[in-house]
């Protein structure tokens, strides 16, 4: 099943008394939606109780539970040093991930920094080569590990770039983050085939299976020459994308990825205005 759902609480789940995680689970059930991404963006602060009682909330509500890891990973960084911490922010992240009772965590793979494009992604997918057997070491081939789609173009991250890491192994499944691919191409994504010509692409690439329950993030997201610049909310008529033909290419593939609205502090509201968006083109078929 297609799943929609929010990353971390919009300003009305505030606005409506709540302040604890727990609570989300009900909030989002209550807007009728179906996931929730928690971001370790800042770091990995949480007590192994607190992520217990986390878990047990969601699973109760039956609200699958996915994670973000911590924003500074870098896996393109030259110092060993910087390596070694940017895999104990994934394994830590995953190991987070299992008391939630989830089983996606998204990542930034890497900034390009002084190096050349081409050393710099080479360098990443040793690094990843790497994580994966830290991966497997620790017990966590179970879950997915989603590189994702970046919005800066001094990122590492294009979707050609991200379907090359996924390649590395199973457990790597992208995180296409429509809106960050809109920024980078300075507004690519318009129409039914633009969305479609891209997903066939990771198709090919990768296998039907493999792409099926992919990960997707999505807002629009405002961007100038270097990429994006800052996330909005559906309210925007400028800067795109929009859903509406994405939706159209999920169904025509028969795709059903698990899908997170980024939107800047509407992000509930976006996700169910996307599940109705994605419902209105399945009952039309």
């Amino acid at each position: 099943m297609i799943k929609f759902g929010p990353s971390g609480n919009s300003e009305s789940f505030y606005a409506m008394g709540y302040k604890h995680t727990e609570q989300a689970a009900k909030y989002v059930k209550d807007f009728g939606l179906d996931c929730f991404e928690y971001s370790f963006g800042r770091g990995v602060n949480m007590s192994e109780g607190k992520a217990v009682s986390i878990g047990d909330a969601f699973r109760e509500e039956g609200i699958e539970i996915s994670v973000h890891a911590p924003y500074f990973i870098n896996f393109a960084n030259p110092s060993d040093e910087s390596a070694i911490k940017s895999y104990g922010y994934v394994l830590d992240s995953a190991k987070f991930l299992k008391l939630f009772g989830g089983k996606r965590l998204v990542f930034h793979p890497a900034a390009q920094g002084k190096a050349t494009r081409g050393d710099a992604v080479a360098l990443t997918a040793e690094r990843l080569k790497v994580l994966r057997d830290y991966i497997y070491m620790n017990g966590y081939e179970d879950l997915y590990f989603c590189p994702e789609v970046m919005g800066k173009l001094a990122q590492i991250g294009t979707l050609e770039e991200v379907v090359q890491l996924c390649k590395i192994d199973p457990v790597f499944v992208p995180c296409v983050d429509f809106g960050h691919l809109n920024a980078r191409e300075q507004g690519s994504l318009k129409t039914y085939g633009d969305y479609k010509t891209r997903l066939e692409y990771m198709i090919d690439e990768l296998g039907y299976e493999r792409v099926k329950n992919f990960h997707v993030h999505f807002s629009k997201i405002m961007y100038g020459g270097k990429g994006e610049i800052k996330h909005l909310t559906f309210e925007d008529t400028v800067y795109g994308p929009e859903f509406g033909p994405l939706a159209e290419a999920l169904f025509e593939l028969k795709l059903e990825p698990y899908i997170v609205s980024e939107s800047d502090g509407t992000q509930a509201e976006d996700a169910k205005a996307m599940k109705q968006m994605y419902l209105a083109v399945s009952a039309k078929a």
